[in-house]
């Protein structure tokens, strides 16, 4: 059919069938990505276009489980008598149930400043009756006692009958006379006397 066109019919028939076959290719090349990979009877019709993927939500940040509650444990173990420092503490998980169960302390102020009654493990959680007030009169060790009143003050040396710490009433034979007398603890380690 081609030798029955003249020559110019034939080659404009012959760039129409040429830009014919590359005008879909341009056309597809120049559209956006999203449009491209959508079915032709999507784009028209818009009906049968699958829904839109449901966004992904980020990973939450980790937080503590709700039945889960951080309470101190001894960092290394701690033996019996030894002062409780804020660097012999550390934390750890444990079920909310386990501190209600058992009296544990719940924060490292319970501890520090305090004597382990017991040994005290490594990584374990710590029960309020396994620490005790620091002592700081010790029985049979002799400590000074103090008597004030009206601005009459008495110094003189006595022997504890019994340990104490901090504000704890004791008794104490005093060194010189020999009689027993009763004090409070206090801070510094001596015995405010209150009765001579």
């Amino acid at each position: 059919m081609n030798r029955l066109l003249p020559g110019g019919v034939r080659a404009l028939a012959l760039s129409c069938a040429v830009l014919s076959a590359t005008l879909p290719a341009l056309a597809q090349a120049q559209a956006p990505a999203t449009a491209r990979q959508r079915p032709i009877a999507d784009t028209v019709s818009g009906l049968d276009a699958p829904p839109a993927p449901a966004p992904v939500a980020p990973a939450p940040a980790a937080v503590a489980a709700p039945d889960q509650i951080s309470l101190p444990v001894a960092a290394t173990n701690i033996a019996p008598g030894e002062t409780i420092t804020a660097a012999m503490l550390g934390e750890r998980a444990f079920p909310v149930s386990m501190a209600h169960q058992y009296p544990l302390a719940v924060n490292p102020g319970q501890l520090v400043g305090k004597v382990a009654r017991r040994p005290l493990a490594a990584g374990n959680a710590i029960p309020v009756a396994a620490v005790a007030e620091a002592q700081l009169v010790t029985r049979g060790v002799a400590t000074e006692l103090r008597f004030e009143q009206d601005g009459l003050s008495i110094r003189a040396i006595g022997v504890p009958l019994e340990s104490g710490a901090l504000g704890a009433m004791v008794k104490l034979k005093n060194a010189d006379s020999g009689k027993v007398v009763a004090g409070i603890v206090q801070a510094d380690g001596s015995v405010k006397v209150t009765a001579p």
